[in-house]
This record gives structure tokens, sequence and C-alpha cells, in this order.
């Protein structure tokens, strides 16, 4: 059925894509069959070509199938991005394994929940962060491989791929309901919880986001900066839409404005993605020259709203058009987006993509549609959908309803169908491009012994779009200062995460039956802003 957005796709994007039944390894495979000599990945001086990524990943699978490795099998993978991260996943991905996506900034504190939830016996991380696991006591549980080094305690992947094994099991995989990924997130109440993506789910994302370049994006010619998280659902489908069309993804290791200057004027990428706090700290270089962003074609944008005079400007410098988008880790990773020629709305999320329908219902019932331009929660229903919660049926169930997948963000829908957030029921914050979930970090808090009360919430940051602030109440008699709390969190924390500012106050504000009014205080705070 025609829906009102259809009409804005470009004349080469169809309405429903042709719904693919293959799995990851499927795809990786056709490519390196495809373009067996094309560089795959660099990364620094280093670059793997696709037939040797395959031959990396295949002797590092047949090592893991031979130490007993079963489909199935959670596997946490703890790396910056590094050209590791790629021949892991396939090499996981070729025997059917689950991919356990973990940030490696997360702290012991962290990681407990993860390991103990997830149930994963094998680890692959730099031998540094395998510290992490000894300090919460499981070492003795998880197999660890480090790719940098070997100690009694640890294998080397290195090694292992050196190995030259080939025995391999058949591959087995059912797209549709075997898992590849555990993509942990949260919510603003409980602890994060896994979201499963299949095979199915990942494979057509890919071509959901393919497609929506279609006309732009030329197969095996691309080269694709590789700037966001490999732990986190964009970086993953950035990887994956590079290797799975024959394209060069080129490792950043982390967004250090500098470097990345530096590889754009070494290797000349067509596409790029990221937040919005790249792309203001790239248009602020004081180094910038007028040809440096030239070679780019595809700049695309998510995880929070692009200032539209941040799109103007780095349009102007590049000649690319920015396309904002919107996604979430549910959802795999997108579900709309601004065309990529034709009509676009800056400021908009964008058109949902092929093969998704959306609706947009109200916040009381969650039941009844809403009329165009009021607010509502927005639902979602494709292929991108996950499958549910890691062993947590009933979020699942609240999550997604009749195959409608409810998200928690506050949206509305103009006449053409163009998609606008106004908020987010769950309340997460983002920051540089990162989601920071309040429960977690209040949690933190509590355990402080002078605090008694706290709420965390996010406050606008002109560089990072949002940053943490808690609000406090000290226990009677008990005494800490602003900068105790925030060393307090820092170091129970990723970077990200800490809150960057504390207020001690008296009270904080609440409901009549005692619940914290966090609005409250985030309409305090704009207020506030307003005023100075």
């Amino acid at each position: 059925m025609s829906k009102p957005w259809h009409r804005f796709y470009p004349a080469n994007v169809p309405y429903e894509i042709e719904l693919s039944n293959l799995s990851i390894y499927d795809l990786f495979e056709r490519s390196v069959e495809e373009h067996p000599n094309n560089k795959a990945i660099i990364n620094g001086d280093e670059a793997l070509t696709y037939a040797q990524l395959k031959d990396q990943s295949d002797c590092l699978a047949a090592a893991l199938y031979h130490r007993g490795f079963q489909k199935g099998e959670r596997i946490c993978v703890m790396l910056p991005n590094c050209k590791e991260y790629a021949i892991v996943t396939y090499a996981i991905h070729r025997l059917g394994g689950v991919l356990v996506q973990v940030n490696p900034m997360f702290q012991p504190h962290e990681l407990v929940h993860i390991f103990k939830d997830s149930g994963a016996g094998w680890l692959i991380s730099r031998q540094e962060q395998q510290q992490k696991i000894h300090e919460i006591g499981m070492a003795d549980q998880i197999t660890m491989i480090a790719t940098d080094g070997v100690d009694e305690q640890t294998a080397s992947l290195y090694l292992w791929i050196e190995e030259g094994r080939k025995q391999l099991p058949p591959l087995d995989i059912e797209p549709k309901e075997d898992i590849a990924v555990l993509q942990y997130t949260g919510g603003t109440t409980g602890r994060p919880k896994g979201a499963m993506l299949t095979h199915f789910n990942v494979v057509n994302n890919f071509y959901q986001n393919f497609i929506s370049f279609a006309g732009v994006y030329e197969r095996s010619c691309e080269l694709s900066l590789g700037i966001a998280p490999l732990f986190h659902g964009m970086g993953m489908t950035n990887m994956n839409t590079a290797i799975f069309t024959g394209a060069t993804y080129i490792v950043v290791a982390r967004f250090e404005v500098n470097k990345v200057l530096e590889l754009i004027r070494q290797h000349r990428p067509t596409i790029i993605a990221g937040s919005p706090t790249m792309y203001i700290a790239l248009l602020r270089h004081p180094d910038l020259q007028a040809d440096d962003l030239r070679s780019l074609k595809i700049c695309s944008c998510g995880s929070a709203p692009m200032p539209v005079e941040v799109i103007n400007a780095f349009e102007r410098k590049s000649g690319a058009i920015i396309v904002e988008g919107y996604g979430l880790t549910e959802a795999t990773t997108t579900v709309c987006r601004n065309p990529l020629t034709g009509e676009r709305k800056i400021g908009s999320i964008g058109i949902p993509v092929s093969s998704t329908d959306v609706k947009i219902v109200d916040l009381e019932s969650g039941t009844q549609e809403v009329t165009v331009g009021e607010s509502g929660e927005l639902l979602i229903k494709g292929p991108q959908v996950m499958k549910g919660y890691w062993e947590n049926p009933e979020a699942t169930k609240r999550a997604i309803q009749n195959g409608w997948l409810y998200t928690g963000d506050i949206v509305t829908m103009d006449k053409d169908g163009f998609l606008y957030i106004v908020g987010r029921k769950k309340e997460m914050i983002i920051a540089g491009g990162y989601n920071i979930y309040p429960a977690e970090i209040e949690e933190v808090l509590y355990e402080h012994p002078a605090i008694s009360e706290a709420v965390v919430y996010g406050i606008p940051d002109t560089y990072r779009g949002e940053t943490v602030k808690a609000s406090i109440v000290l226990k009677p008699g008990m005494s800490a200062t602003e900068e105790e709390v925030i060393d307090w969190c820092r170091e129970r924390l990723a970077a990200y995460k800490y809150p960057r500012f504390v207020h001690i106050r008296t009270e904080l504000p609440k409901t009549p039956v005692g619940k914290i009014l966090r609005r409250a205080l985030i309409e305090e705070e704009k207020l506030r802003l307003t005023n100075n």
C-alpha cells in the first residue's frame, strides 16, 4: 500500500526490497569472490585485501572450532576500532556464534551484568582490558583471547590464526531465527538489555541502507571512513555496508580531529558517517583547507539533531550532501533517512527507508494513531526490527506488540511523511554520539555513602549536543563536594558517561506520590540558560 512518503523516494529507490534470506557470512563470502584483490580494510600502515581478510577470519574460526566453540555460543568482543574487529566479526559469523558487542571503555562495574546476562564464555580484547575480568572475579569462567600479546592465562589471536587450521563445520545458519549480534541497550529504568539482532535483521538493514543511496553509491568503488565505534550499531552497519559492497573501510581508532583530517587528506574517502560533534570539530579545525573535504559524496548524520548552520557550512565546504537519519538498536540501525537526491527537509529525520512502515500513536494508550502534525510515540514495522531482548520476554512483550516496535521516541509527521523528533520518552541522553542512560549513572550515585537522592539528565552542550548533569541531595550530617561526586562517578563509569556537572540541593522536585520530576529539572536548566 502506498504511503505519503513514497512519492519522495528517488526514481531508482523501490518502495519495497526483495527480502534476503542470506546470512552475514554468505554476503561476506560473495564479496570476497567478486572482489578478492580489492582492499577491504586499511588500518594505519596496514591493509588487508578481501582474500586476506577471509583467510584470516576462516583460520580464526577454525581455531575457535578446534577448541570447542559451538554455534549459538556468545563471545564478547571488547575492542576499539581496528582491523581485528573485522577478522573477529566474520570468524564468529562463520561458526554461527553470537557476537556480543562490548564498549572497551566500560569499567568492571559495568561489565558484570553483560557477562552474566549474556552467559558469554569467551572474550576477545586487547590484553589491557582483560585485567577488568580478573577484577570482577570471572577470569576462570571465560576463555580470554588477546589481539596484542599473550600470557599464561591469555591466548593469542594471531598465534591461533597462524596455526593455519582449515577444518570447519558446514555453514549452518537460519537467518530469520539465528542471532548474529547481542547489542546491549538500556532505558530509563532497569539494567541494559541485549537486543537480539538476527542475520535476517542485519543483512536486510544493509540492503535498506544501500538501496537508499541508489544512483550515488557505486559497488567496489567507495572508500568509507570508519569513525563510528564498531561496538555500536552505526559502526557495525557502516563496516558491513562497505564489506558487502566491495568497498574499502578505513579504520579510525578513535575520533581525534587532527588524525581524522590527516586520514581524509591521505585516502580521500567518499563516504563518512558520524555524529554532529564530528562535523562541528572538522569545520572548526584551524587548518582546514578549501579542498580537504571535496572527495566526499555521502555524509550521514545520526544519533542527535544536526544544527542547520552546521549542515549548510559543511555542505558548502565539501560539495557533498549531509543526510540526516534516525535509527535505534532495536531496529538494527536504520529506520528513516532524508533522500539523498530530490527533496529533503533539513531538521527532519527524513522518511522511512524501503520496506519500513511507521505510525505515530498517542502517549496515553499507545493504540490510537494521532493526526498529522500531532506528537506521539513512533512505532516501527520492518525486517530490521529485532527478534526481542535476550532472555527477557517481559521486556520483549512491552517493546514489540503485534509486530510493531514501540521506540519510546516522541515524533511528529508532516503531510508529506517526513518525521521530526520532539523528545525522548525514555529520557535517554545523547552526548557526542553516545547513548547514555540516566538510571545507570543514578545507580552509581546511590552507592555513594553521602548521597540520599539523585537524578541524572541531559543539558544542552554546543559541542557534544548534550552533556550529563546530576542533581543530588546529601544525607543528613554527611558532606561531599561536587568535585568529589564527579570523581566518584569517573572511577566507576566510562569516560563519556560520568556527570560533568553536579548540583547539590536541599531537595528535588517531586510528584505528590514522591516520584522525582526529572522533566522539571530539565525545564529549570532551560530557563537558566535562557536568562543567561
